[in-house]
């Protein structure tokens, strides 16, 4: 019987992972540093949060993480705790001691735990760019990439390394890109919203997203290899288009800039659809549908909404540098 470990469980990717696997019959443990579901009661109901093993716990400190793994007979590990891009430009030790000293910490884990398959961990498009990543949390996930590679060679630990673009969906909240998700929430409750950015992008539904991590922990794998995630390459115009297709009366209300965001508009995922074959993935309209309709259903549950759009309005420190992706903001979810 397989036994996933699920890290940053709390967080977007986190909370739409456990959701799946749950739904699938799995066994999950889902660890975070903060006690409560988080975002998980976002995509959960009351009677499926109950099955889930929620354990509170952090990365950055061995034994709690070979306990848990010993004590709950962990066989997969899917490693998504990080500090994201504000949070590692407010506090770069803090981020460099979660993000690769964490990261580390399970690498380690793998070597000394022979019943665990590969580990399963988020890389990020930020670890790209030319010549190199342009923020610190693009540093750390390329240092962790480098890592991976190392302890196959030098230690026989097999790992697969996933590099997300653009999530959207329910319980992305955080972050700069986070902006589409955020104009969907808008229209679905009747406000006006302003993505700050403009041009092309590659837009995942946390759905998928997660899916492809799941689809990468279940396979019979041996060596280490980092791969782009696929997902629909449009622009922010047409991103706003579509949610006025769905919301029709948010039409005018939702609006973009036109600076577009430093790194690329979009990346070649054919390595990963060779390693796992090719996975569904969900329109663009399809999403934008599916996340407006559960946006609507969680503003009827008092405190709730309050969760989906914890951070929305927060100005982003990074934001008149343009910078910025990915799983996690300010809020701790390691």
């Amino acid at each position: 019987m397989r036994v996933y470990l699920v890290t940053g469980a709390t967080g977007c990717i986190g909370a739409w992972t456990v959701a799946e696997l749950l739904r699938e019959g799995e066994r999950v443990v889902a660890l975070d540093v903060q006690p409560g579901p988080g975002r998980m009661r976002l995509l959960l109901e009351p009677v499926e949060l109950e099955r889930v093993e929620s354990v509170v716990g952090d990365v950055v400190e061995p034994a709690q993480l070979e306990a848990i793994v010993d004590g709950y007979e962990v066989t997969n590990v899917i490693h998504l705790a990080a500090l994201q891009v504000p949070a590692t430009h407010a506090d770069p030790r803090l981020g460099s001691l979660v993000n690769v000293t964490g990261t580390t910490n399970l690498f380690e884990l793998a070597r000394t735990r022979p019943r665990l398959s590969h580990l399963v961990y988020a890389s990020s498009v930020a670890a790209l760019g030319d010549p190199g990543p342009s923020t610190l949390y693009g540093v750390f996930k390329r240092a962790n990439e480098g890592a991976a590679s190392v302890y196959w060679q030098t230690e026989g630990v097999s790992s697969i390394g996933l590099r997300p673009h653009t999530v959207y969906g329910v319980g992305r909240d955080q972050g700069l890109t986070s902006a589409p998700t955020h104009a969907m929430l808008a229209a679905a409750t009747g406000a006006p919203y302003r993505i700050p950015f403009g041009g092309a992008l590659q837009l995942q539904y946390a759905r998928d997203v997660a899916a492809s991590f799941i689809a990468a922990s279940r396979l019979e794998y041996e060596g280490a290899s980092v791969h782009n995630l696929g997902g629909t390459e449009t622009t922010i115009g047409e991103v706003v288009d579509t949610i006025a297709e769905v919301v029709p009366e948010s039409a005018g209300a939702i609006a973009h800039d036109g600076t577009p965001l430093p790194f690329p508009s979009g990346l070649d995922s054919s390595s990963f659809s060779e390693l796992v074959g090719q996975l569904p993935e969900t329109p663009l309209v399809d999403g934008v549908r599916e996340t407006v309709r559960r946006f609507r259903e969680l503003s009827l549950r008092e405190g709730h909404l309050g969760d989906a759009v914890e951070g929305a309005q927060a100005p982003d420190p990074l934001l008149d540098r343009r910078v910025g992706h990915e799983e996690r903001g300010d809020a701790p979810s390691r």
